[in-house]
């Protein structure tokens, strides 16, 4: 079945299944695995608009696909697919190789028609997509669904492609053309977040594993709602805080969506599933009211589903006393990525301990049925033993709230790449960095390394990337050795994650060695020798990746749900 715009997610790097490579730990904090088969909610937004506008949209994950089917052959299906426009995501920096390697084989069998890119890294990169012969369009920005629409209709039905807001474009003699970002929306309650889109898809091609958001979502299916997009937050290592948003999306303040849309997100959510829900934003960041309106509406809407919210500092007992009241029980996470306050004041976070203690304490006390607590290696102003210090604070938040508290603590490197457009990315000298990549073709290339430590675009002034590799496998067996201690694993769990961890890091010391061989061939041989190994530690290298599970029916137990929430869309429209 054609369609008029397919939206294709590739591998994070093409074809990872016929390269020798050790991912590490760099997804271990994730719910996708190091190939990053998690394509953007955009997607979904973009589609939903578009069919309701008239137009046939699809969704191609080929990550979940290769992943799911060693037989699958990705090229293939990019030759069987039929639509005027194939747009590809080039969102987060880790999908360079991917994205860029899928474009090219749209364009060869696919020559007239239009290869498109978009998301954060393709509006950061959009000039040096533009001179790639691949590549015949970018949409920058982070609101395109209306733009979306206006690039369709003049695609369809004529016009003139200056008239479309965030584009870059080539004309017909090929020469660029760009477009001023000038749709920046000041609110986001235009935007239909309506996963009855992915529904409908997956019907309409029969194509379940082509629509899935991740591998496994069918099992274990987590869904989002977006309180905003932009961020008050001056993160220095951050491609979403307020400077890279102002920088590479044009956004000078946050565009947040109103309670009340939020709510009814939730609301249609629950309609088709059961399932999680992550509320993005921190409730807090438009201001004590935002808060209170969105406990307020959920409460009133008689929401069920779990719900999954965010801090990006600490709060105080009255936010999680209306969390409570309005919820019953809900799960909260929380990023200081660094328990030393020198460290953490470095990188745009100006909060003390204390705070953290207490928000921990409050937040178990009033309803939270699980707190989310996650640390980093890499950052500005950290050493090795900064690094060790914020792993074995562990100890003292554990024996806090006691061995039983749902408190899940965890600590992975900061991989693979500082965000372009964020602070620490423009001024590097001043942070301490030194990168490895600076342009696109850099990061592409670095992609296609043999192991995750070669794969890290940077240093810093205070370890090296040596450092960074071997302090992450240190910290993880230093976190399985305090949990043990506290009492919250089994001897067995604690033999089972160190012996993971020690059997990573040898691996990583094999390749290294194995790179150091002059021939080619050989060199070669031995990469592939340890290929096998490697794949088995592609998940939960420094941690346990379940403990990152809600539990959950899976979408085939949530069938007669989905099948009314249908019924229900359709009356709505």
């Amino acid at each position: 079945m054609t369609a008029d715009i397919i939206f294709l997610h590739a591998p994070s790097v093409y074809d990872f299944r016929k390269k020798p490579i050790f991912y590490g730990p760099i997804s271990d904090l994730v719910p996708s695995s190091p190939v990053f088969e998690m394509y953007p909610m955009g997607f979904m937004t973009i589609s939903a608009h578009l069919e309701e506008a008239g137009y046939r949209t699809r969704i191609v994950n080929l990550a979940v696909q290769m992943l799911s089917d060693s037989r699958f052959d990705a090229e293939k299906k990019i030759q069987k697919l039929d639509a005027k426009i194939f747009a590809i995501d080039l969102h987060w920096m880790p999908h360079a190789h991917g994205a860029l390697e899928v474009a090219k084989m749209v364009k060869r069998h696919h020559p007239d028609a239009v290869v498109e890119l978009g998301g954060f890294t393709s509006s950061y990169f959009y000039e040096e997509l533009m001179r790639r012969d691949e590549v015949d369009m970018v949409m920058r920005g982070d609101s395109t669904e209306v733009p979306h629409v206006k690039l369709m209709d003049i695609l369809t039905k004529g016009g003139d492609l200056s008239d479309v807001p965030n584009l870059a474009w080539k004309d017909r003699d090929g020469k660029v053309r760009v477009n001023p970002v000038s749709f920046i929306p000041e609110d986001i309650d235009h935007v239909r977040f309506d996963y009855g889109t992915m529904i409908r898809n997956v019907i309409r091609h029969r194509d379940i594993k082509g629509a899935l958001p991740w591998y496994g979502w069918d099992k274990l299916p987590l869904t989002s709602v977006f309180t905003v997009r932009g961020c008050s937050c001056a993160c220095a290592e951050c491609g979403g805080s307020a400077f890279a948003n102002k920088k590479v999306l044009c956004r000078s303040r946050p565009a947040f969506r109103s309670p009340e849309r939020v709510a009814d997100d939730i609301g249609a959510i629950q309609d088709y599933l059961r399932s999680p829900v992550f509320v993005v934003g921190d409730l807090r960041q438009a201001g004590k009211d935002y808060a209170e309106r969105f406990f307020a509406e959920v409460k009133k809407r008689g929401i069920k589903n779990h719900l999954i919210l965010e801090l990006f500092r600490p709060a105080g007992e009255e936010f999680y006393k209306m969390a409570e009241s309005a919820l019953g029980e809900y799960s909260m996470q929380f990023s200081p990525d660094s328990h030393d306050e020198h460290v953490r004041a470095a990188t745009g976070r100006n909060y003390d301990n204390a705070s953290i203690e207490m928000t921990i304490q409050k937040a178990l006390g009033n309803g939270c049925s699980r707190f989310d607590l996650f640390y980093m290696t890499g950052l500005p102003e950290q050493t090795r033993e900064s690094a060790m210090d914020t792993v074995r604070v562990s100890e003292r938040l554990w024996n806090m709230v006691g061995k039983n508290a749902p408190l899940y603590i965890y600590n992975a490197p900061f991989a693979p790449f500082v965000d372009p457009g964020s602070r620490a990315f423009e001024d590097p000298e001043r942070w301490g960095y030194r990168f490895f990549a600076r342009t696109l073709e850099e990061h592409r290339r670095i992609l296609d390394n043999p192991s995750w430590k070669h794969t890290l675009s940077y240093e810093t002034r205070w370890m090296t990337r040596d450092d960074i590799a071997e302090t992450s496998y240190d910290a993880a067996s230093e976190l399985a050795r305090i949990e043990h201690r506290c009492g919250r694993i089994s001897s067995e769990e604690y033999d089972e994650r160190t012996g993971r961890t020690g059997t990573a890091r040898t691996l990583l010391r094999r390749i290294d060695d194995i790179l150091l061989i002059k021939d080619a061939r050989e060199r070669e041989k031995g990469l592939w020798s340890i290929k096998e190994e490697g794949e088995r530690l592609m998940t939960s290298t420094v941690c346990n990746k379940k403990d990152l599970d809600w539990k959950t029916g899976s979408i085939w137990a949530n069938s007669p749900r989905i099948l009314t929430g249908m019924l229900r869309s359709m009356m709505r429209k």
